[in-house]
């Protein structure tokens, strides 16, 4: 997926075209997400990703649980965040 040049909203609406259809509440929560971490646009649109490509569709709490550990983990892009999501053996390349 494209995601390094758009914002957020661009993105959410990207998934939309692409069939991931998100509730209203679901947009809510990944807004809260994104306020109670302060993560950037790019950590967030790499949550979600690393969400959807585990979890098979959006799970709220593996979402808070990934964007946490990005945090703490000090990760700052989208690169890092599949490098950490491979390390800790979530995704494989």
């Amino acid at each position: 997926m494209k995601t390094k040049e758009l914002p957020l909203d661009d993105f959410l609406l990207d998934l939309r075209r692409k069939g991931f259809k998100f509730a209203d509440d679901v947009i809510g929560f990944i807004y809260f997400g994104k306020q109670y971490t302060g993560a950037c646009d790019s950590i967030i649109k790499a949550a979600i990703e690393i969400t959807l490509k585990t979890q098979k569709e959006f799970d709220g709490s593996f979402y808070i649980s990934i964007l946490e550990s990005l945090k703490q983990n000090n990760v700052h892009s989208r690169h890092q965040a599949f490098e950490y999501a491979e390390k800790i053996g979530l995704i494989t390349k």
